[in-house]
């Protein structure tokens, strides 16, 4: 019954903890972002979005740096420390992450690296935009631009400024690579290069500067859409709008396209985001299936010909990501509900259970006293009737009577009884008497012994022997002069203490008091 009562519970414990846990529990993947901007607001937007697309669940979380290195490093020790399953990080700095991303895989976690790279090969896998086919593609669409321009310089070769992101950044450098290549393929462009800090305020005092010292260029292409608004600030201010045509790299719905449709810009590149592509592959990588180790999102070029078709894809695809969020949002309460739901349920079914193995538990308590107090009754009911029916009497005086004093046996009962209280007066003194001993003295074996005495008394072996010992005691104390601690040890009893407790739970006295009465 106990084993029975303990595997029911062990069954509750494991539904319990089994309802408790989602199915599959989710991966956990920590984001590292740099810094802010829409371009990172909609990759991280996309990787929410992406939760639950893909076979298995997983839970993003997403930590920006605001393009400071020392907080990131922190950030990454941080997630590190907390558990997580995969770090996707998109560095600040390439060399002095490096050391960061060291100690996280040294604790045996992936690291993708996204849009950008450390400066270090301990890494799981890449994903993002070929930076230098970004700025290969800017400077050959730049050299489309050239042939308006030459009429208004002298020299025929028109100024081309190119305004990088902070240098220490992997992105800068590619693209500062591939815009550089497709520089030295034209000779008639006269290329310059300034480094910005990825910020428009930046972008906004290079060309102001350039342009208040007689030193305007004609074309300018920033390494973001960012810095290409502060670059048409600074033209605005000095009075030059349209004799300056800007270039940016990013192709927002609401920012790059936008400027371009207005005419603020000349062009742009959709550098791409594809945030659900970075959980897919964090995904594999967990799960153990097949993935690469660079991995390369395609971009593309923006003109004032094809911006409004761009435009408008984009912007649909923006509106369908922010549904899909809006729709992950209202299932993740949906789910939130269903759990609490669930829980309640479980713990009134564990709750009606218990109280109905406790009701179970209380009702066998109850047979078993009842049972123990009927086997009392039936117990005091055949001491009762051995003194007091007439053939039980007639045993009793057997046992009591001396053996001169004995009557012929009559019967195969009365023989037995005989040779028992004989077999019992001559043992009596022997407190380890065991019944094995007295039945192989009848002939008879232990069972045969209890049900032979039980027949015809009503008491068992036992039983009739502390009485017989009992009796024989009494009549010794009523007879003799001996002490009570000498007739104790006659009749059969180790201590004269238990004797005088038992005499008295037979007689209703103890045995001193018997003799004083």
């Amino acid at each position: 019954m106990r084993r029975a009562i303990g595997s029911f519970f062990l069954i509750l414990f494991m539904l319990f903890m089994g309802a408790c846990s989602r199915e599959g529990r989710p991966y956990r993947i920590a984001v590292s972002q740099c810094a802010s901007g829409q371009w990172r607001e909609k990759v991280n937007s996309e990787m929410l979005a992406a939760q639950h697309l893909y076979d298995h669940h997983a839970e993003v979380s997403v930590a920006c740096a605001y393009d400071d290195t020392q907080l990131q490093i922190r950030q990454i020790d941080s997630l590190a420390a907390s558990g997580i399953d995969l770090l996707v990080v998109a560095p600040t700095e390439s060399a002095p992450i490096a050391e960061a991303i060291g100690r996280v895989r040294a604790a045996g976690i992936p690291v993708i690296f996204f849009d950008r790279k450390a400066s270090t090969d301990d890494y799981t896998a890449f994903i993002g935009g070929d930076n230098v086919e970004a700025g290969r593609t800017v400077g050959e669409y730049v050299s489309t631009l050239s042939s308006p321009v030459e009429r208004f310089r002298p020299s025929g070769r028109p100024k081309v400024l190119e305004i990088t992101g902070a240098m220490s950044s992997s992105p800068a450098q590619e693209r500062h690579e591939g815009f550089a290549s497709a520089m030295l393929r034209h000779p008639e462009m006269d290329y310059t290069c300034a480094e910005g800090d990825w910020t428009s305020d930046k972008a906004c005092i290079i060309v102001e500067k350039l342009i208040r010292a007689g030193n305007r260029p004609d074309i300018v292409f920033c390494h973001n859409d960012g810095m290409a608004t502060g670059v048409y600030k600074a033209v605005v201010e000095t009075g030059l709008e349209g004799q300056i045509k800007i270039l940016g790299i990013d192709g927002m719905p609401y920012e790059g396209l936008e400027y371009v449709k207005l005419g603020h810009q000349v062009g742009t590149y959709v550098y791409p985001t594809h945030g659900e592509e970075v959980i897919r592959l964090a995904l594999d990588i967990l799960m153990g299936k097949p993935y690469e180790r660079e991995n390369v999102l395609q971009g593309m070029m923006v003109t004032p010909d094809n911006v409004d078709l761009i435009a408008l894809n984009s912007r649909e695809l923006l509106k369908q990501n922010d549904n899909l969020i809006t729709i992950e949002d209202k299932l993740e309460r949906y789910f939130g509900l269903v759990g609490i739901q669930n829980k309640i349920i479980l713990a009134a079914v564990v709750t009606i259970l218990l109280l109905i193995t406790a009701f179970i538990l209380i009702l066998r308590a109850l047979i078993q006293t009842r049972k123990t107090i009927r086997k009392r009754q039936q117990v005091n009911e055949e001491q009762t009737l051995f003194y007091t029916d007439a053939s039980a009497r007639r045993l009793h005086d057997i046992f009591d009577r001396p053996d001169d004093d004995l009557p012929p046996p009559r019967t195969q009962d009365m023989i037995f009884a005989e040779q028992l209280n004989e077999a019992v007066r001559k043992h009596m003194s022997n407190p380890n008497l065991k019944m094995d001993e007295l039945g192989d003295e009848l002939g008879l074996s232990r069972v045969q012994l209890y049900r032979k005495v039980k027949a015809i008394t009503g008491q068992s072996p036992v039983e009739l022997l502390r009485q017989m010992r009992l009796q024989r005691a009494y009549a010794l104390l009523q007879s003799t002069n001996k002490t009570v601690q000498e007739i104790a040890f006659e009749v059969g009893f180790n201590t004269p203490g238990y004797f005088s407790k038992c005499f008295r739970e037979q007689f209703g006295k103890y045995p001193t008091e018997l003799r004083e009465g």
